[in-house]
């Protein structure tokens, strides 16, 4: 009788069965993953045992992403990031410039220097809006006419009109604001909140990421990417549609302690080999993806069922109509996720830049704001009523905003140097506007707050230090505003 050797791990199994082929099906799961992130190089099993500086989690815990202390007491425990994906226009929403239409069909005036846009439309003639003003709330906040339900929710708003970014085309511009700079390979903002704070809900995602449509989003999954980090602080993506989660639900006739003890064999396997190689974090986020999607499949079906919302909800979020339907279910599982305690929420409106208005401005933006506008009221009301807006930070905007010249004689350039965007709860003073733009709404003028000072700002808003959260890589502590940013104490103190 021949001799067997009995495979020492999961690896070594597939790469002797079937010709070597189910070794294969290994590794194209692990170039899946690896495709949304950076790889680790030299780095301890345990990524909080590094001498990465981030606040302490339980001594007894091994759980990369359990609850962490923060490093100085948080007004916010959790961030929905709605992200108008495309570049949504300041002076049409926001930012009122009467100038910008006294100036209307003229070019921009010398005085305002050199002047570069993406599409070269320096010299195009200004462009009016068309818009309706009117003050809103207590605070006498400006909003359009686009956005007459976000307007009811004024007072709450704390609106940012001298935002300023790097990156003059969507995929610099994208990266950026998800990661702070305009290169590919860095984390995302909701990776280092993770990595910072971990998840007081082990059954789902600390960080989940949703979008309006099966279009693809710029950059991709490196948005939502661990970079340099653990794999295990990426975003999870779920998908558009009724139903989030596929393959949620056991197959039928496939019983629990079957499955139990199937996923006990394949970790055991799998944590052998990871016990000598711990410097693949790959194999380590799979190992903790297919233990969270057993978890997940106790908690996350309900989460995401929105049949137990009363009619009443259901039209606040604008769910019954079909405009307003797609975003408003993201609003709504993004509020019942945040009841459930997942520590960063990415909502994206127009995915595949639909945002993005090089022409017919008053078509695509009359459309996108009608699809956006209900849906985030009903969002910032329902948290309100339900005593999460206190804790809850919503952050709104886009990659940056347009230009005041006209491109195509309908529509505007995209414009990083002079944008809004707006936060919301969290121990954000609302009511009340901070900086401001030239008065046709091109730059910055006033207490300008770049892409790194606004993730500053959420940091700290949670707790976090950007200077004092850290991670060694390669011999160098790595922050995630890259050693700049400032907290805009204003968004507090109003």
């Amino acid at each position: 009788m021949a001799h067997i050797t009995i495979p020492r791990s999961r690896r070594e199994f597939l790469a002797r069965s079937g010709a070597g082929f189910g070794a294969v099906a290994l590794a194209g799961m692990s170039a899946q993953a690896s495709a949304e992130m950076t790889s680790v190089s030299a780095m301890s099993p345990n990524p909080l045992a590094s001498s990465a500086t981030a606040p302490n989690a339980p001594a007894q815990s091994t759980n990369p992403v359990a609850p962490k202390t923060p490093h100085f007491p948080a007004t916010a425990k959790r961030v929905i990031f709605l992200f108008m994906e495309g570049g949504p226009s300041q002076m049409d929403l926001f930012d009122p410039k009467p100038m910008l239409n006294k100036l209307a069909g003229q070019p921009i005036p010398e005085s305002f220097g050199e002047v570069i846009t993406a599409m070269g439309e320096m010299k195009s003639p200004l462009l009016a809006s068309q818009r309706k003003w009117k003050q809103h709330g207590e605070s006498g906040l400006w909003v359009s006419d686009w956005l007459p339900h976000i307007a009811e929710c004024a007072d709450d708003l704390a609106v940012i009109r001298s935002c300023v970014a790097d990156g003059i085309n969507h995929s610099a511009g994208v990266c950026q604001m998800n990661s702070c700079s305009i290169l590919s390979g860095r984390p995302s903002l909701g990776g280092w909140v993770s990595y910072g704070l971990g998840s007081e809900n082990e059954n789902l995602p600390a960080f989940v990421v949703m979008q309006d449509s099966n279009s693809q989003i710029v950059n991709g999954p490196r948005n939502w990417s661990a970079g340099f980090m653990p794999a295990v602080y990426q975003g999870t993506r779920l998908s558009e549609g009724s139903q989030p989660i596929p393959y949620l639900s056991t197959p039928e006739g496939f019983t629990q302690q079957r499955q139990v003890s199937k996923l006990d064999f394949l970790n055991q396997l799998n944590h052998q080999y990871a016990d000598r190689h711990p410097e693949q974090s790959e194999l380590e986020a799979r190992i903790a993806s297919y233990e969270l999607a057993f978890r997940m499949q106790s908690e996350a079906p309900e989460a995401i069922d929105l049949s137990d919302e009363s009619e009443e909800t259901l039209e606040l979020y604008g769910i019954n109509d079909k405009k307003t339907a797609s975003y408003g279910r993201l609003c709504l599982l993004g509020r019942r996720l945040a009841q459930r305690d997942v520590r960063f929420i990415q909502l994206y409106s127009g995915a595949g830049s639909k945002w993005d208005s090089h022409d017919h401005i008053e078509r695509n933006h009359g459309d996108m704001c009608q699809g956006m506008d209900k849906p985030v009221a009903g969002l910032l009301k329902d948290l309100k009523r339900l005593g999460m807006l206190d804790d809850t930070l919503v952050v709104w905007g886009g990659e940056f905003g347009r230009t005041p010249m006209s491109e195509k004689g309908s529509g505007r350039d995209h414009n990083p140097s002079g944008f809004t965007m707006w936060m919301a709860g969290g121990g954000v003073k609302g009511g009340q506007t901070i900086g401001a733009t030239d008065e046709l709404g091109f730059r910055a003028t006033e207490n300008p707050q770049h892409v790194r000072d606004l993730h500053t700002s959420i940091l700290r808003l949670l707790g976090l230090d950007n200077m004092q959260l850290s991670y060694d890589y390669q011999g160098r502590p790595e922050r995630p505003t890259i050693n700049e940013g400032r907290f805009c104490q204003q968004l507090v103190t109003g």
